[in-house]
């Protein structure tokens, strides 16, 4: 992926002058590209821009949190199910060179918005196909990516109140059958010895774990804490296929000082656009 960030390179022109000029081409998307009103966001202090709806779905912590722990090499190709509008991918793309990135994306005017983002991050090798996880589109090759990717509709939808706009609720929430056969599709796209990366809350991951490892090999955990002393409302699980090696609880990270602002730790993921794990 060819990118205008600081970790990229091209062949011409500095990145700050290429990232300008393709900005120059683009346009907000307009009441007629998208149903929804946007707003103009930015991410790891400015390195990557996004439009997404002002109402409904928004990417932020947890999306830049998924990036960050990717343990993906430069030229990898990464599945981004269900891509929202690019935020998880484009924040990877920021601090890992040259990864080709596909997405899925079941609304079509978020679909949009994420190509739109693809482009004004200048990334090239950027596609988003529209459909649905549960319909296991045949776009998408099966085995062929090096990492999926993924912030699933975590909230069980037998435990809870749907948000009552049906895109978020969409975005957020299924059955508990729904979100095992999202893994299960997730595991079906990924190489023999590949990685899937999700981010979910707590409860859900005895169904991560059945249905991406079994047996609970190649799994690492990794719990992230709102503030010290208080339980994770969010963790990380990677998955390496095929591999042996027993379920791994990793250090996690406290988000939040006592005063609400970000931890170092954390600020240098979210402002900086560092690895979770160097």
């Amino acid at each position: 992926m060819t990118c205008a960030h600081a970790n990229c390179s091209r062949k011409q022109g500095s990145p700050t002058a290429f990232r300008r000029e393709s900005e120059a081409k683009l346009q907000r998307p307009n009441a007629a590209q998208s149903a929804h009103e946007l707003t103009d966001d930015e991410f790891l202090g400015g390195r990557v821009k996004l439009w997404q709806p002002k109402a409904g779905f928004r990417a932020g912590l947890d999306s830049v949190m998924l990036a960050a722990a990717v343990p993906a090499k430069r030229g990898a190709r990464v599945c981004d199910l269900g891509i929202g509008v690019g935020t998880a991918a484009l924040c990877l793309a920021a601090r890992v060179a040259d990864v080709h990135i596909t997405g899925l994306e079941i609304d079509h005017d978020l679909a949009e918005l994420a190509r739109a983002n693809g482009a004004r991050n200048a990334c090239e090798s950027f596609e988003v196909v529209d459909g649905d996880v549960f319909a296991r589109p045949r776009q998408l090759p099966r085995q062929a990516f090096d990492h999926v990717i993924t912030n699933p509709p975590f909230f069980d939808i037998a435990r809870g109140t749907r948000a009552p706009l049906a895109s978020k609720a969409r975005a957020t929430s299924a059955h508990r059958k729904d979100l095992e056969a999202w893994f299960r599709f997730a595991r079906a796209l990924v190489k023999g010895e590949g990685w899937v990366t999700a981010i979910l809350p707590p409860d859900q991951l005895t169904i991560a774990l059945g249905a991406l490892a079994p047996h609970g090999q190649g799994v690492e955990v990794v719990p992230l804490w709102p503030k010290t002393g208080e339980p994770a409302k969010r963790i990380i699980i990677r998955v390496r296929m095929n591999a042996r090696a027993p379920l791994r609880l990793l250090p996690g990270i406290v988000l939040h000082r006592p005063d609400g602002g970000p931890t170092r730790e954390a600020e240098a993921i979210l402002r900086r656009g560092e690895a979770l794990f160097k």
